[in-house]
């Protein structure tokens, strides 16, 4: 009997349908004899046939089957998975900005315009920058697109053939030196101290003049704050580099502190982590790009503009590195980030920040006396525990990790950073109640028991999930993605 945990392929009886399209009003025209033999198709594409109750069954089991912020608790360590309000999704869905295309005249968008602008005017305030953009697509590329604005002014100062080296700590995230590499520029790895925070002295060790600039977190990876800002600051700078700011980790300080203030020349934010929009499943996420006023040259083209009282389009800036997403970004993500900062205000956004920290101490307070705590000083918005102590019953990180699926709470960040062994990244977040937060501590601590007493439960975890514990490298490195009989 076929029920559906099936493939939708397996459900398929020929003859079904589950929409019927409407009559075609369009004269047929015969495809261009010279497009290439290899892109047409010899046979019709196999797809499945279903009702539209079977269509609807199949979705919805799937959907049952999913996890998100909105069905229970999600500490993923450096992704901020928090809830996000509704209103924000509400203002994104309004015709007049969901309805519209990036190529109609001006005149006939400047709401849409008008909110572009502010949002760069809001973030340029959060971030301490004097200049924005918006294209950026996710936090990745506004990484990037960072980084080639630091190539250019490097390149327009007779530098940048010599300045090719980006200094990186080893407590990074892995997006750093990928982006840094795919901008053409040469990874140096900084070590951490004894503290987890950047080694002054090892950084000072690899600065010269062709250092091209530095990208930092702050807090970082291991969400301690680097107290040493200042003088890091003064370092590159002293050295002709620039500072460039993972904004990632910024749910930490909305509204306490400012990369701007920290010494920052260039910053990405996500706001897909930290501005309501919802973050997973692949997308969307929209990475804004803030400069200071030296490096507002290079930001990308086209720029939203305001002239009096009317919102213009330009790209007449020679020194601009240019498009990097076609047309104007992810729209929605940025509407549903400008809902978020304005419904906030500036004593909402800071108690986010204050609500994050507060949490994430005090489940740290909770924890490691079952754990390993490889940084025991006050942390930020998240903080890094380590499973080793459980390895003598043979227990993972991993299989804590499955074990917490069996509670109804999604994992935390396992093995990274990858300087604290067996580690566990967890990120609270400021939107959980205290309820929520003891329900996951409890859950800790009885797994740490249950490592002890039936060590078994947990290497065969979870117990309770349409799919138990997968082959996850082989899944990672030869997927199946298509559907054979």
């Amino acid at each position: 009997m076929k029920n559906y945990n099936s493939l939708i392929f397996e459900i398929s009886q020929p003859g079904r349908t589950a929409y019927s399209l409407p009559k075609n009003d369009v004269d047929t025209v015969e495809l261009n004899e010279e497009l290439p033999s290899h892109l047409l198709r010899s046979e019709e594409p196999e797809l499945p046939e279903i009702s539209e109750l079977q269509l609807m069954r199949h979705y919805t089991a799937l959907s049952n089957k999913n996890f998100g912020v909105e069905t229970g608790f999600y500490p993923l360590g450096s992704c901020t998975m928090k809830y996000n309000p509704k209103r924000n999704e509400v203002a994104a869905k309004m015709s007049g900005f969901s309805a519209i295309h990036p190529l109609q005249p001006t005149n006939t968008t400047q709401g849409a315009l008008q909110l572009m602008y502010e949002l760069q005017e809001d973030l340029k305030e959060v971030t301490g920058m004097d200049a924005m953009t918006l294209q950026p697509a996710a936090g990745a590329q506004g990484e990037w697109t960072g980084l080639l604005i630091l190539k250019a002014y490097h390149a327009k100062n007779g530098e940048g053939e010599q300045r090719k080296k980006i200094l990186i700590p080893d407590s990074a995230h892995g997006t750093n030196p990928a982006s840094a590499v795919v901008a053409g520029f040469e990874v140096v790895e900084i070590k951490s101290n004894e503290r987890g925070t950047v080694d002054i002295e090892a950084l000072k060790a690899a600065v010269g003049d062709d250092t091209a600039g530095l990208m930092l977190t702050n807090p970082n990876t291991l969400g301690l704050f680097e107290k040493d800002i200042a003088e890091m600051a003064e370092i590159i700078h002293d050295a002709g580099g620039l500072l460039y700011y993972d904004g990632a980790n910024a749910n930490a300080i909305l509204g306490k502190s400012t990369p701007g203030m920290m010494g920052f020349d260039v910053v990405h934010l996500n706001l897909h982590k930290t501005f309501s929009t919802p973050h997973g499943g692949g997308g969307p996420g929209s990475g804004p790009v803030g400069v200071k006023l030296h490096l507002e040259p290079f930001l990308p083209v086209p720029r939203v503009e305001k002239e009096g009282d009317r919102y213009v389009v330009s790209s007449d800036y020679p020194d601009a590195i240019g498009r990097v997403k076609g047309y104007w970004g992810n729209f929605g993500v940025n509407v549903r980030a400008y809902s978020y900062i304005r419904t906030m205000g500036p004593e909402g956004l800071k108690q986010v920040s204050e609500s994050a920290v507060l949490h994430a101490n005090y489940l740290k307070s909770r924890l490691e006396p079952y754990f390993k705590t490889p940084y025991p000083q006050y942390c930020m918005h998240e903080f890094v525990l380590s499973g080793s102590n459980l390895k003598k019953h043979d227990v993972r990180t991993l299989d804590i990790a499955k074990r917490l699926l069996d509670f109804g709470i999604y994992a935390p960040t396992v093995y990274f950073p990858l300087i604290v062994e067996e580690a566990l990244m967890i990120e609270p977040t400021e939107t959980e109640p205290k309820e929520m937060l003891d329900e996951f501590a409890d859950a800790m601590i009885q797994i740490v028991k249950e490592a002890e007493e039936s060590p078994e439960l947990l290497r065969e975890a979870p117990h309770d999930k349409s799919v138990r514990r997968m082959d996850e490298v082989t899944a990672s490195r030869k997927p199946v993605v298509v559907y054979q009989k």
